[in-house]
């Protein structure tokens, strides 16, 4: 874990409540994984007091990238930032993706929903470098909750849209998408990150498929570096089942690992 206080923000793009945010960190920049994320001190005064998580979307040698939507007050400031603000940044923080040789030449999917794409753009470079071929599955309630779509299109991914409304792409759910789709293939393995009642359906769709998946998991995060267990999920481990912290343990892990809400009541 570094700690860079003087990461320079170099480039902003927003589209309505989503904002892309690119930072001049090359030590984090270095040591980065898919997956992985980091803490963000949002202001130099008192409030907000903790630090936001944000999964790192994208990194070059230097500079890292971060995607969010706004959705109250933390990630309200931290829009407004410009380029040339610096902001006192932790990371790279949890454990990631696995995006290895073992998957070269194997058809995998990548499904995102609404700012759960956040991670998958990272990954979805890392997964093709290794040979793989990539399928992006991007979902979000109007093509609104799809500001990044263009940028996987620029980028040679293919690329399957849904909404709700019906305003862009299959209308329904991603899951149900994605359900649709592996009627005709079979993905080595399925790779997905979004609200939790979409990650479940997967978990459903993909277990009945025999099919590997990884989940990057959503929380509240107090420290990022498990200090401070506010960020708690029930999951297997080692035969047992018990509440591990998602920052520390996380936030990837397997589908077959996480004992999703159903399972608990």
């Amino acid at each position: 874990m570094i700690k860079d206080p003087q990461a320079r923000i170099i480039g902003k793009e927003n589209w309505k409540d989503y904002y892309l945010l690119s930072i001049e960190s090359p030590r984090i920049a270095t040591q980065a994984h898919p997956g992985q994320f980091v803490m963000v001190r949002i202001t130099s005064h008192s409030y907000p007091l903790l630090r936001r998580p944000f999964s790192i979307h994208f990194k070059d040698e230097r500079n890292i990238e971060i995607f969010f939507k706004i959705t109250g007050s933390g990630t309200g400031i931290l829009s407004q930032k410009k380029s040339g603000d610096t902001l006192d940044i932790l990371g790279p923080l949890g454990k990631g993706f696995h995006a290895g040789e073992t998957l070269r030449g194997k058809d995998v999917v990548a499904v995102g929903g609404g700012r759960g794409i956040a991670p998958l753009y990272f990954l979805a470079h890392e997964l093709r470098s290794h040979g793989a071929a990539v399928k992006i599955f991007y979902g979000g309630k109007s093509h609104e909750d799809l500001p990044l779509k263009a940028k996987f299109e620029e980028n040679g991914f293919e690329l399957f849209c849904s909404t709700d409304d019906g305003s862009l792409g299959f209308k329904g759910l991603i899951s149900d998408y994605l359900q649709t789709e592996l009627q005709t293939f079979n993905p080595a393995r399925i790779f997905a990150c979004g609200p939790e009642p979409m990650m479940e359906k997967i978990a459903e769709i993909s277990q009945s498929g025999d099919i590997p998946t990884e989940f990057s998991l959503e929380s509240v995060m107090g420290c990022g570096f498990g200090a401070c267990w506010g960020c708690v999920k029930r999951i297997r481990k080692n035969n047992h089942e018990g509440w591990v912290k998602i920052c520390e343990e996380g936030p990837v892990f397997s589908g077959e690992d996480i004992i999703w809400t159903e399972v608990e009541k």
